[in-house]
């Protein structure tokens, strides 16, 4: 049996750096292929390949759709598109936003476990929020092995942390014993992938760009009582052994914590605009409380002078309530912290 020879690789913030000292400790005649998503801004994007390049013998490049797989190559995820495994081939998947990202780990990690998971390594390195955490437990289902970075190791604990609190890992090492991990890793035989869920052939559809039917989604989970902060549409509540996540109707897809997280900032901008709506009623009325008094019609001055002062009190109601959300929200950070 063929070893171990596909190496997907997981990443956020702090994410260059721990992809620079894999890149320069590789050896060239590394027996596997690397596939790497990492939450990027489109500047960092647009020269990461040359930066990995430059640190090491394996050869770097942006994947392209369509691209046949080959050993000792590192594939990175491209701007706003998915990076999957089709058979022995690469693909770029339009599909929705996973955890407020595209490219997502989640959906690399998903289809490299639909594709190859007796034959694949699944890596989560440092980094904020939890993506990775579903995809790494796809890939630990269907056989695959799985490492994840000693969160005290990590420049950002997050993601590793949610990933252990997910699933139980075969190995959780510091950066600095990775590259001889994966070096032993890849040349240990394959192992016969485990069934297939269904439901991860559906997310990886999705992800690919795929249309499917709202009745497919009960496949995945149940329906929720929740909006998706996205979309505004139906989300089906779907329970991975630790972890819970939310996917809607159009595909849009978050953790549960990243799910808070998201309705935390609609809220927000929700109040943002109610308040500035109350603040322009306001300057309307006190506008046209003025014309009326201009032209003598003192009846319809007052009536817009009453409104104007309800609608003074209405906006200071509001402004004081954001306010105070916003100072629960502080304290609440700083105990976080501590």
């Amino acid at each position: 049996m063929a070893n171990r020879d596909v190496v997907a690789i997981g990443a956020s913030s702090g994410g260059i750096e721990a992809l620079l000292f894999l890149a320069k400790h590789f050896p060239a005649n590394f027996p596997a292929s690397v596939l790497v998503t990492v939450h990027l801004a489109r500047e960092f994007n647009s020269s990461l390949d040359e930066i990995l390049s430059r640190a090491g013998p394996l050869k770097v490049q942006f994947a392209t759709d369509g691209q046949p797989l080959r050993k000792s190559c590192i594939y990175l995820a491209p701007p706003d598109r998915h990076l999957l495994l089709n058979g022995d081939y690469l693909q770029l998947g339009s599909g929705p936003r996973e955890n407020n990202f595209r490219p997502a780990v989640d959906a690399m990690l998903r289809s490299t476990a639909l594709c190859c998971g007796g034959r694949a390594i699944g890596v989560i390195l440092t980094g904020t929020m939890g993506d990775g955490a579903s995809g790494l437990w796809a890939l630990h289902t269907c056989g695959g092995i799985t490492v994840v970075q000693d969160p005290n190791d990590a420049k950002f604990s997050e993601m590793p942390e949610t990933a252990l609190a997910r699933i139980t890992p075969e190995h959780v090492v510091p950066l600095s014993e990775m590259p001889e991990l994966l070096v032993r890793q890849v040349n240990q035989p394959a192992v016969e992938t485990r069934v297939v869920p269904q439901t991860l052939k559906l997310e990886v559809d999705i992800a690919r760009g795929g249309g499917f039917h709202m009745d497919k989604m009960d496949k995945l989970g149940h329906r929720s009582v929740l909006a998706c902060p996205d979309c505004h549409g139906v989300m089906w509540e779907i329970n991975e052994d630790q972890l819970t996540r939310y996917r809607c109707h159009v595909g849009h897809t978050y953790t549960a914590e990243l799910m808070s997280v998201a309705l935390d900032e609609s809220v927000q901008a929700g109040l943002a605009s109610a308040s500035r709506a109350l603040e322009e009623r306001l300057t309307l009325a006190r506008k046209l409380q003025k014309e009326a008094s201009q032209r003598g019609q003192e009846g319809i001055a007052t009536m817009w002078f009453q409104r104007a002062r309800e609608y003074d009190r209405e906006m200071r109601v509001l402004r004081d309530a954001i306010q105070k959300m916003g100072a629960v929200r502080a304290k609440a950070e700083l105990a976080s912290s501590d």
